[in-house]
């Protein structure tokens, strides 16, 4: 039998009161603030004090008997206190806190049966999200039904089409995997699915900067085309608008090395001067728009025109564009080593930065040769989809073609004497 004080013990009971506390306290504060609820933090230390007993005795004596015991007591004891709670007030409907209470009993169980950081890590979780009830339901109420079609769509293709396909080359030139390509498809929809919900979250009146930033994870050409078009009505700031296009810039450059990195890690410390040095220019153009024009009215913003961030159609599209890029560079490869390879990166980043940077992180893994083209591919395709950017807003938004030209300049200098040293 075991004698003296078992530290390890005390603190699997502490983390379970101290969770208990945490969640109790959120309630606590609903409580006074709603004037309702049938538990604050004392019924929650307790609860979570019941489901760590219960579950100390389960493990201690091979048996779930005494976790249910523990489980279906305070179950029982939450159902009589909210029907009595609803017959002395009815309009107060709800079952978040009853639910609330038995998730405290069940973190209490795992905190006592060896899983205490997946007690702490679903505790805080749960804490979160009771606390944020008003930004969620809000979130909630931004969203249509095309909008949840559009994450169904997502984990569908993640989910079910994924595990379907071959996870071999398909090809003479072993370039097209069929399952890598669909996995790189998913990653770009992802990083977009983000954006496209930031931006939906937080919507146009937060001004240029944030519209910008967010919908520079979409897509910084849709940001930059609906900025031009803003710049030809009447009363807009050119220079605003500017510093928004900019940014947009920088946030794709930023997109652009974290998509990089998730395909082959190594590829972030080569990287990470060229392009953390293209973002910081536009960070730096951006802001100096911004801040000589922060004492005149601030441009009305209008919604970003993002595209759907995941249908079946874009999804082929992207996917059969990457298939095409990912064959040519192997034939480019084979038959025009270097050079071939240069212009093929150009020619796709004149349209889309994704399906090269992409192709050539695959590839980066090969050796130092391999890395250092990879990297230098998709400065080049970078450099050419930013350079297409320019040009639209020169051409289609002349009050733009100052401080995007100055901008350009200076994310070209900086990114290339950033890739001289690298």
């Amino acid at each position: 039998m075991q004698t003296g004080f078992d530290l390890s013990l005390a603190r699997d009971f502490g983390t379970a009161l101290l969770l208990g506390a945490l969640i109790g306290v959120e309630r606590e504060k609903r409580n006074q603030r709603e004037g309702s609820g049938i538990a604050g933090v004392r019924s929650f230390v307790l609860l979570a004090q019941v489901g760590a007993i219960g579950g100390y005795f389960a493990l201690m004596l091979s048996t779930p008997w005494p976790l249910v015991a523990a489980v279906l007591v305070s179950g029982v004891t939450l159902t009589a206190a909210n029907v009595a709670v609803r017959r002395a007030r009815p309009e107060h409907i709800g079952v978040t806190t009853e639910l609330a209470a038995i998730a405290t009993v069940l973190l209490g169980a795992l905190a006592t049966t060896g899983h205490r950081e997946v007690a702490v890590g679903l505790g805080v979780a749960t804490a979160v999200v009771l606390a944020y009830k008003q930004p969620l339901h809000g979130l909630v109420g931004k969203l249509g039904w095309d909008d949840v079609l559009i994450v169904l769509r997502f984990l569908s293709a993640a989910f079910i089409v994924l595990p379907l396909l071959p996870d071999r080359a398909i090809d003479p030139w072993h370039s097209i995997n069929p399952y890598t390509l669909w996995l790189l498809v998913l990653l770009i929809s992802g990083l977009s699915l983000v954006g496209y919900v930031a931006t939906r979250w937080l919507g146009p009146g937060r001004g240029i900067a944030v519209t910008a930033a967010t919908g520079g994870l979409v897509s910084s050409t849709a940001v930059t085309l609906a900025m031009v078009k803003q710049s030809r009505e009447e009363g807009a700031s050119p220079r605003q608008l500017a510093g928004g296009v900019l940014l947009a810039w920088g946030v794709m450059f930023v997109r652009v090395l974290v998509t990089a990195t998730v395909v082959d890690s190594g590829l972030l410390r080569p990287m990470l001067a060229p392009f953390g040095a293209m973002a910081l220019a536009c960070a730096a153009s951006a802001g100096l728009c911004l801040w000589r024009c922060r004492d005149s009215a601030s441009s009305p913003v209008q919604r970003v025109p993002l595209q759907n961030p995941f249908s079946l159609l874009a999804a082929g599209k992207f996917a059969a564009l990457f298939a095409l890029v990912q064959l040519l560079l192997g034939i480019g490869r084979e038959h025009f080593p270097g050079t071939g390879v240069y212009v093929i990166a150009a020619l796709a980043g004149l349209t889309d930065v994704d399906a090269i940077t992409l192709s050539m992180a695959e590839r980066a893994h090969e050796g130092a040769d391999a890395t250092r083209l990879a990297v230098q591919a998709i400065v080049v395709a970078t450099a050419a989809n930013t350079l297409v950017k320019a040009a639209l807003a020169a051409v289609l938004g002349r009050s733009l073609a100052r401080p995007i030209a100055i901008g350009t300049a200076a994310v070209f200098a900086v990114g290339a004497l950033a890739l001289g040293f690298a």
